[in-house]
């Protein structure tokens, strides 16, 4: 059998960022900014970099400056043609080509598996990504690069994880680990949804970025639902983990959730001591606090 490349991402982006009240009463949570970049420009631009070339966006009526923000724009563009803001002209361009999108309304009961169901007609028969659009990663290999690579040696869905402290255990699902494949990739045996230091299999963590198959679909379809009445996407990746291997790769990079205000603060900074434009006087902001 032919392997097939992983060319498409799904990003679900239909949430209300209800943690970040009421600066998202009327702005998308995906569009609030870290530092110059909204959070989902880095999130398209890591799935680009990993060689994806279709970017899936699954939507809701309260989301459209996502979708206008991968768009062009006529005034703008004239406007810094006019005025000779190069740079800004070259940016704003580049973003509206950096990639294939796709814009798919979520519809369906509450759950992160909702949105990875509503875009099955998109993806066929092809192996795919998911990425949530609130997470970033930095470091010199994208994310989603190192789940493709791993993907394409093994043939099989892949989770990426990161090491956490037993006091993270808490607040993260846990991989049980079934076996060491190599370096930093196992085979897995189950996970445990938040188990605390006691009780965790490990110190790994699931985070977001997978690898998929499309026999997903086939438990998303069987799923009943969980706590709350919520459909899980991972719930449906340990059923499928009794029929066919499911790894986990664990990231190199530092993983920044920009999913609470703290978090988002945080994640701003991280990348401004990164650049070298801004990390001098980031220091001396910092220090001077």
């Amino acid at each position: 059998m032919k392997k097939q490349r992983v060319k498409k991402v799904i990003i679900p982006v239909a949430g209300y960022g209800t943690r970040f009240l009421p600066a998202t009463k009327a702005m998308p949570k995906e569009m609030l900014p870290v530092l110059d970049k909204p959070v989902i420009q880095y999130v398209v631009e890591e799935a680009v970099a990993s060689g994806i070339e279709d970017v899936i966006l699954v939507t809701s009526s309260m989301k459209r400056p996502v979708e206008d923000h991968f768009d062009e724009n006529e005034i703008l563009t004239r406007w810094l043609k006019k005025t000779g803001k190069t740079a800004a002209l070259k940016e704003v361009t580049r973003v509206a080509k950096l990639a294939n999108f796709i814009y798919i309304r979520q519809k369906g009961p509450y759950g992160n598996a909702t949105p990875i169901l509503n875009a099955e007609g998109v993806i066929g028969d092809e192996p795919f990504a998911v990425m949530w659009g609130d997470e970033v990663m930095t470091g010199k290999i994208p994310r989603l690069k190192q789940l493709i690579d791993t993907y394409n040696e093994l043939q099989d869905p892949v989770i990426a994880v990161v090491p956490v402290n037993r006091e993270q255990t808490k607040r993260y699902g846990i991989i049980d680990p079934k076996r060491k494949v190599k370096k930093g990739v196992y085979e897995l045996k189950g996970m445990v949804e938040k188990p605390g230091p006691n009780k965790a299999p490990s110190l790994l963590a699931s985070i977001g970025g997978y690898i998929l198959t499309p026999d997903i679909y086939d438990e998303i379809h069987r799923m009943k639902p969980g706590h709350g009445g919520e459909y899980v996407l991972l719930d449906a990746i340990k059923m499928l983990m009794k029929k066919r291997p499911i790894y986990a790769c664990e990231i190199s990079g530092e993983f920044l959730d920009t999913g609470t205000p703290l978090k988002w603060l945080k994640a701003n900074l991280t990348v401004a001591l990164e650049r070298p434009d801004m990390k001098a006087d980031v220091r001396k902001m910092i220090r001077g606090l």
